[in-house]
């Protein structure tokens, strides 16, 4: 598996992002579309008491199958191998067909930039702050690029999206991951009244 050296940042207003994105003269490779995923893990939730689990999600332009493990919340904690499909429904029926359940299903709006050696998503997930979130292939570039950017290192993020609706609400990183559906509808009244205040 490749271990996926990357770090994310809360972000309120995404057109400052993009405006500095464009001043650094970095290519706008995808303009934000809606993505959809969802995660597998076998009834007894085997992988995800390793911290793993498996993805099907359509990308827009393509669509993955992943296994990804997050072995700690650290730069270097993430560790994914994935393959392209060509059909999103008859991949999960694949993996539902073989004992695996979904878990979830999800959609985010994703845009997609590449800086010098880096790859800079552009990610808005439902009832949170959008987060940036930028890998490359050595902790250097990320921490270049992140400078360039203005985002400080002590406020860098790292992990799956669930320690950011923690930082919102009062949950369980397993709470986030057993959600049924995470879709763009108001926040519903169950997460609401578990809104951090403050």
């Amino acid at each position: 598996m490749q271990t996926e050296i990357e770090a994310k940042w809360i972000v309120l207003d995404l057109d400052i992002i993009r405006n500095k994105l464009s001043e650094l003269k970095a290519n706008l490779d995808q303009p934000e579309r809606l993505m959809r995923r969802k995660p597998f893990d076998f009834p007894d939730n085997r992988l995800e008491k390793v911290g793993g689990w498996v993805r099907v999600r359509d990308e827009g332009d393509k669509i993955t199958l992943a296994y990804k493990q997050l072995n700690d919340r650290s730069l270097h904690g993430t560790k994914e191998v994935s393959v392209e499909v060509s059909d999103f429904n008859n991949t999960c029926q694949i993996l539902e067909a073989v004992g695996l359940e979904a878990k979830s299903y999800q959609e985010t709006k994703r845009e997609t930039w590449h800086y010098k050696n880096c790859e800079i998503t552009l990610d808005t997930w439902p009832w949170i702050p959008s987060v940036v979130e930028i890998e490359a292939e050595s902790e250097e570039a990320v921490q270049q690029a992140a400078a360039e950017l203005g985002f400080t290192w002590v406020e860098a993020l790292h992990g799956s999206i669930e320690n950011v609706y923690q930082k919102y609400y009062k949950v369980t990183e397993s709470e986030v991951g057993h959600w049924k559906e995470i879709t763009f509808i108001p926040v519903p009244s169950w997460l609401e009244t578990k809104r951090r205040l403050g």
